[in-house]
């Protein structure tokens, strides 16, 4: 199996620790973003693994890692990013990571070991993250919903109660070629503005409307994103009090 690293953008809402590096290089407890996701995805089984680069590539290079490029990072959204590594999407199974997320390999090991075209991993113990990390958590959650059987019957939407919200995808999620196959059928669908502005939710709620079975793989281990300064420093005083971060 293959794994693939979405790591164009820069991450403004790190603020001046983006402006000499890309996001995915920011330090979590002694070690980059970008190497707690190598060590998971290894760990995985995940024998190759490529990086889509873009806001100052030249400084994400990792021995054994394949690079990818996206030119227009600067202009496009993360299905864009993805879709520079298609040629690996459509010939091998491919975890996919965010490049500002970390995690065990266990969890990503939960994405390979499933069988259907499309995974999505989903933190179920999302809510105490998001209440820790946000005055108001409804502002930054978004619906996530799944029937008895794991299937994914709705995210991305902005919810109105958070009772209503059955976990939040984690920026983790796995293809199949044929399920790569049904991502490019949607594509071509789009105009060309709409793929460049697209993002991953987006993405996979139009794949629902169209039947494209998702299964949703519910995680109990911790997760952590960074998107701000705040929550660097939130998982780094939790990691201090519990003696890691896992």
């Amino acid at each position: 199996m293959k794994a693939i690293i979405l790591a164009a953008g820069r991450g403004r809402r790190m603020g001046a620790r983006t402006d000499a590096g890309p996001k995915c290089l920011t330090m979590l407890c002694g070690k980059a973003l970008l190497d707690w996701q190598l060590e998971a995805l290894r760990a995985s089984g995940a024998d190759t693994v490529g990086i889509v680069r873009g806001y100052m590539a030249e400084h994400i290079v990792r021995d054994g890692v394949q690079p990818f490029h996206n030119p227009r990072w600067a202009e496009t959204n993360m299905v864009a990013s993805l879709v520079c590594a298609s040629s690996w999407l459509s010939s091998d199974d491919c975890l996919v990571s965010y490049s500002d997320i970390a995690y065990p390999g266990s969890t990503a090991r939960l994405l390979a070991d499933a069988q259907d075209d499309v995974v999505i991993a989903y933190a179920r113990r999302w809510r105490s993250l998001w209440e820790a990390r946000f005055e108001d958590p409804l502002a930054d959650a978004e619906t996530f919903r799944v029937d008895v059987e794991g299937r994914l019957l709705e995210i991305g939407a902005r919810p109105s109660d958070l009772d209503d919200i059955q976990g939040q995808y984690m920026g983790l999620l796995r293809f199949t070629p044929r399920g790569w196959r049904s991502v490019e059928r949607l594509l071509q669908e789009l105009s060309p503005r709409r793929r460049d502005e697209i993002d991953v939710t987006a993405m996979l709620q139009l794949l629902l409307e169209r039947d494209q079975l998702i299964r949703a793989v519910p995680v109990e281990q911790p997760w952590y994103e960074v998107d701000t300064q705040s929550d660097l420093e939130l998982y780094q005083a939790w990691a201090l009090r519990d003696g890691g971060l896992f």
